[in-house]
């Protein structure tokens, strides 16, 4: 659905959620936020009670959100694919052009480790659900229209593609290794895109890219999927 008409997937789901108390919404948010940061740090099967001291919370508050690991992982996933939706479609409506718009929205999806957790998560959620499904098509589709705006306006560099944009995210978005503080760590991950968006930029092109570039539908087809196409 387009995102100007009607309700989207992303408001359909969040109107589906339960009605929680302001404190039960706290917690909630630092429990999701807490898991991210584990599971992309740690991998999928980070000890539950690590994820509830990092939130702040005890693991019986835990439990009361998320009865197993299985459906803190589900929650997790579909929470950062839900945030940067919106966040793409507030760079589609917000920003005054294509170019603005698709640098905001790396930025965002840097800062929220989209690229990083789904893939920390591959194998521990039906990414084919219905409500997956749901969400990473309208994901996916914002961002197209980004690139695609900002490559009629002709702001972006000739030839890249979907998969360019996805992939230098899921680079970017890894840890680096060894005992790098995390915060650190994304000081360097804004910085290095900030080299890369110049990259990006028609005017600053010197010659044709290598190779070709990956189109959603392509990236989809890899064996595995081994990133989320949404980016």
């Amino acid at each position: 659905m387009s995102p100007h008409s009607g309700v989207t997937e992303l408001e359909t789901l969040s109107a589906e959620r339960p009605v929680l108390r302001a404190d039960a919404r706290l917690n909630r948010e630092r429990i999701l936020i807490a898991a991210r940061e584990a599971f992309v740090e740690q991998g999928a099967d980070v000890p539950l009670e690590e994820i509830a001291a990092r939130a702040g919370v005890g693991i019986a508050t835990l439990y009361r959100r998320f009865p197993d690991r299985r459906a803190l992982q589900r929650a997790v996933a579909l929470d950062v694919l839900g945030r940067i939706a919106v966040e793409a479609r507030a760079a589609i409506d917000e920003e005054p052009d294509g170019f603005s718009a698709l640098i905001r929205y790396m930025r965002r999806a840097l800062s929220l480790q989209v690229s990083a957790v789904v893939p920390a998560l591959l194998g521990a959620v039906e990414l084919e659900d219905e409500s997956f499904q749901a969400i990473r098509t309208e994901s996916a589709s914002f961002l197209q229209q980004i690139i695609e705006r900002a490559d009629a306006e002709g702001t972006l560099r000739p030839g890249i593609s979907f998969g360019d944009i996805a992939l230098l995210l899921v680079r970017l978005s890894r840890p680096l290794p060894g005992p790098i503080e995390r915060a650190l760590d994304m000081e360097m991950a804004q910085r290095h895109l900030s080299m890369l968006i110049d990259g990006l930029r028609a005017e600053r092109a010197t010659g044709d890219l290598p190779g070709a570039g990956l189109t959603l539908d392509m990236l989809r087809s890899l064996p595995g999927e081994p990133v989320d196409p949404q980016g």
